[in-house]
């Protein structure tokens, strides 16, 4: 019951903030909206519509947006039950020494998958997410290649994942609209 009383109070909350957006977008010509961003898109979520775009189907380095599709990847696999949040990876040195974003796993310790899902979605974990394709693909190489696969299936005619991390690597890319 609580739960529902806080969902409530948020929504009444933020329905004048989603009016006014909604008012804005609908009186805004889309030409009038700018950006510094080389690439960028935005799509009307109801419709479908552009409402801007720039650059948009340029593939380009994307860094931890890569994440986006890994963590994709590992929500279907909850909501098959191939996989549950109990579940648990071990940490490789490879994963426990990545560089960059880290939630500071520990070398040859084994961490659940709820925790590792905290590590990449708040703290952007490289490590983390080392960790997550190694324990479903044998190597984060393996799983990069099932990421590309997946993102083609899905109609992203932009993205090539060379890694789960976004860590530089040459033809690791994906486009804003991809995105």
């Amino acid at each position: 019951d609580r739960p529902m009383r806080m969902n409530s109070s948020l929504a009444q909350l933020c329905a004048p903030a989603l009016i006014a957006i909604g008012i804005w977008a609908s009186a805004t010509p889309a030409q009038a909206v700018e950006t510094l961003a080389k690439h960028a898109i935005l799509i009307d979520v109801t419709t479908g519509a552009v409402l801007m775009e720039k650059d948009a189907d340029t593939a380009t380095a994307p860094a931890s947006m890569s994440k986006i599709m890994m963590l994709f990847m590992i929500f279907e696999r909850l909501a098959e039950g191939s996989l549950t949040m109990d579940d648990t990876f071990a940490v490789s040195e490879k994963a426990w020494r990545m560089g960059g974003s880290k939630m500071f796993v520990g070398v040859n310790t084994r961490v659940s998958i709820s925790d590792l899902l905290r590590g990449v979605i708040v703290q952007s974990g490289n490590d983390a997410s080392i960790v997550i394709a190694e324990g479903l693909a044998s190597s984060e190489a393996n799983f990069a290649v099932e990421m590309t696969e997946r993102a083609y299936e899905l109609g992203l005619t932009n993205s090539v994942f060379k890694n789960t991390t976004g860590w530089p690597e040459e033809g690791h890319v994906m486009s804003a609209r991809d995105i």
